[in-house]
């Protein structure tokens, strides 16, 4: 992993004194013009950034901030995510500054530099769908970076941390089938997410594992949001031949699946990726994989410590355990 450049390199490569460095980061005045051009090239070659954290800190004192860059925050998993990360970064003395990339990979690119800028000592990023274009180790110069509930690339250079997505929803659809159910319908949102793709083909996996053939038609991919799956839902009920289940890929999706069942007073068994509050009020046959997405936040979190104290171990992949919660039995 490439070394965060310093103003030494800086001045060493473009041959001139430090403070001729400072002077041209700061745009003080009384550098020649073709000094400074040189001193700029330099700077842009290595890509240089001046350290602002640093800038503010008094004699003696070091830089304790952890940055994270994440999806929606108004999402609770999300916010459940930072809950865990701040937990751990707390108990080793560090401050956590928090953001959301609106799922816009420039966004996140101008966080990450923000970021780097203020010197934090890691970064925990849950990347969006272009990350792999913008997230790289040039781009880090040497500051550790853990990602969560997606990986950056696959194989991915960085640390990551995972949900067991396709054995969580292998597992919900197979509970489906146990119940009797053969028209199982898939609700998903985007289908180049990879959370969404892993939940999927743990749905075809239970169906090929119950001699089940997948029926297109019941397959719908594109709806991430509740207002987008609740129009999905009654396209679904309006076939023909309707389903007796939907498998909803998150709770968002199982919202708006509840709400066009509860307009059409239909009874339909749902299994959800993803836990939800009021689970245990609504009635309807329902079946949930649930975790501790604090924990995903948890292990991102400690991970970052490792590599911060000095682990230069290869990336690893950690894969945290999911449950299957049917509300109203008890565990």
């Amino acid at each position: 992993m490439n070394a965060r450049p310093t103003m030494q390199d800086v001045a060493r490569i473009a041959g001139v004194s430090i403070k001729t460095v400072s002077r041209v980061v700061n745009q003080e005045p009384r550098v020649d013009p073709d000094t400074r051009a040189r001193v700029q090239a330099t700077i842009d070659e290595l890509g240089f950034r001046r350290n602002e954290q640093a800038r503010s800190l008094r004699p003696g004192q070091s830089s304790s901030l952890i940055g994270l860059v994440s999806g929606d925050l108004g999402n609770p998993f999300y916010s459940a995510i930072a809950r865990g990360i701040e937990e751990i970064a707390y108990e080793h003395g560090h401050l956590l500054l928090t953001a959301s990339s609106e799922e816009q990979p420039g966004r996140e690119r101008q966080l990450i530099e923000t970021y780097l800028q203020h010197n934090v000592a890691g970064l925990i990023v849950a990347p969006t769908l272009d990350a792999a274009r913008t997230i790289t180790p040039e781009l880090l110069r040497g500051v550790p970076l853990v990602s969560v509930d997606r990986p950056v690339r696959d194989p991915d250079p960085f640390d990551t941390v995972l949900l067991d997505n396709r054995a969580g929803a292998r597992r919900a659809v197979t509970q489906l089938i146990h119940d009797g159910h053969t028209r199982i319908a898939i609700i998903d949102g985007n289908p180049r997410v990879y959370t969404g793709q892993e939940r999927t083909a743990g749905y075809l996996d239970a169906l090929r594992e119950a001699g089940i053939a997948p029926q297109p038609n019941l397959m719908i991919h594109g709806h991430h949001g509740a207002r987008h799956a609740e129009q999905a839902t009654h396209a679904l009920l309006n076939q023909e031949q309707r389903p007796s289940a939907i498998f909803a890929t998150n709770n968002r999706i199982a919202t708006g699946v509840i709400r066009a069942l509860h307009a059409r007073r239909r009874t339909l068994a749902v299994a959800s990726f993803d836990d939800f509050e009021f689970a245990d009020v609504i009635n309807l046959p329902l079946t949930l994989v649930s975790y501790d997405a604090m924990d995903l936040g948890r292990a991102a979190a400690a991970r970052l410590m490792q590599r911060i104290q000095g682990d230069r171990s290869a990336p690893q992949r950690l894969i945290q355990p999911v449950s299957l919660r049917v509300p109203g039995e008890q565990p």
